[in-house]
C-alpha cells in the first residue's frame, strides 16, 4: 500500500487567533494614493501574543513570503496562494488561514482601480487594539503602522485587483 506525503504546516492556526483586514490610502493631497491592505492578529491566540507571532510568521513562510523591506509582487502571477476580490465596496481577500472581507473607503476603491493592484501588509506583530468593526483613533493606526518594528516585521506583497466578470 502507498501513502502520499503531504506536507505538513508549520502554522498552527488556534495560535494565529482572530486575524483581521484593514483598508486605507496614503494621503492624495502629498501625492501618495496607494491603496493598502493589512492583515494581523489580534494576539488573542492560544498561547498568547507571543505564540501568535510566531505563527505570523511561520504563515508568511509557508506563503513563500519574506518579512522586511522586501516587495514581493505579484501582480503578474496567478497562482499565488493570495487572492484579492474588489467588488461592491469591499476587499475579499481569500488566502491560506485567511478568508475575510471588510469594507474599504471611496479613496481607496478609486486608488486600487486606477491602480490596478494593491500593497497588501501580513503583519505579524500582533494589533491588539485593531478589533474588528470597532472604530481605531489615528493616534493607534499611526501608532502601529508607523513603528518600523512593524514594518520590518510585516510581509510586503503587491496584489492584482480582481473583479467579478459580468
Amino acid at each position: 500500500m502507498t501513502t502520499a506525503n503531504t506536507p505538513r504546516s508549520a502554522v498552527n492556526r488556534s495560535r494565529l487567533g482572530t486575524l483581521s483586514l484593514l483598508a486605507w490610502t496614503g494621503d492624495p493631497a502629498q501625492g501618495h494614493d496607494t491603496p493598502y491592505l493589512l492583515t494581523y492578529s489580534l494576539g488573542d491566540g492560544v498561547d498568547g501574543p507571543a505564540a501568535g507571532e510566531e505563527a505570523a510568521l511561520a504563515m508568511i513562510a509557508e506563503l513563500g513570503l519574506t518579512v522586511g523591506d522586501e516587495m514581493h509582487d505579484h501582480t503578474h502571477d496567478g497562482s499565488h496562494p493570495i487572492q484579492l476580490l474588489v467588488e461592491g465596496g469591499q476587499a475579499v481577500v481569500n488566502m491560506p488561514y485567511l478568508k475575510a472581507q471588510c469594507p474599504a473607503p471611496p479613496e481607496w476603491l478609486a486608488a486600487a482601480d486606477r491602480r490596478g493592484h494593491v500593497h497588501f501588509m501580513i503583519a505579524s506583530r500582533p494589533w491588539p487594539e485593531g478589533r474588528p468593526g470597532e472604530p481605531v483613533s489615528d493616534e493607534a493606526f499611526q501608532s502601529f503602522l508607523g513603528d518600523e518594528t512593524t514594518l520590518v516585521s510585516s510581509a510586503h506583497v503587491l496584489l492584482p485587483v480582481s473583479r467579478l466578470r459580468g
